[in-house]
């Protein structure tokens, strides 16, 4: 799952973000695929589930501001977008703390972070761009 262009919106600070998003998401995705022992695989895991937990939480916020600023006609409908997947990363984290670091429950995990990520990014957040795009690039 690599970061295409198509996936940029023309604002420069979500698309580096986006950026950072796809290359984190394809680096665990790389890494639960891998060939080496499970056990040696878990720190990267474990890594990259403090990094969603905290970096989608930073995004979704500076994302939100912006959308703000230009007065996005839907932003409610993103942000409840943005509710629901943090909401889906915490609970996988309440899964991991409460069952352990499982390799049937970490491959669900990164089934659906690289599902939520195109979707979002490559639907939902272009209609940012969209918007930005129809009133000239100019907001």
């Amino acid at each position: 799952m690599m970061w295409k262009d198509k996936y940029k919106i023309g604002v420069e600070l979500i698309d580096k973000q986006h950026e950072e998003l796809f290359r984190r998401v394809s680096d665990f995705t790389r890494t639960i695929r891998g060939e080496e022992d499970w056990n040696a695989r878990l720190d990267k895991v474990k890594e990259t589930m403090l990094f969603m937990k905290d970096y989608v939480i930073d995004h979704f916020n500076e994302e939100e501001i912006y959308q703000e600023q230009i007065n996005y006609p839907d932003i409610e409908i993103h942000k409840e977008a943005h509710a629901k997947f943090k909401e889906g990363i915490d609970n996988y984290v309440k899964i991991f703390e409460e069952e352990g670091f499982t390799e049937e429950k970490i491959q669900e995990f990164g089934g659906r972070l690289m599902a939520w990520l195109i979707m979002h990014v490559g639907n939902m957040d272009q209609k940012i761009g969209e918007y930005v795009k129809s009133k000239g690039g100019q907001i």
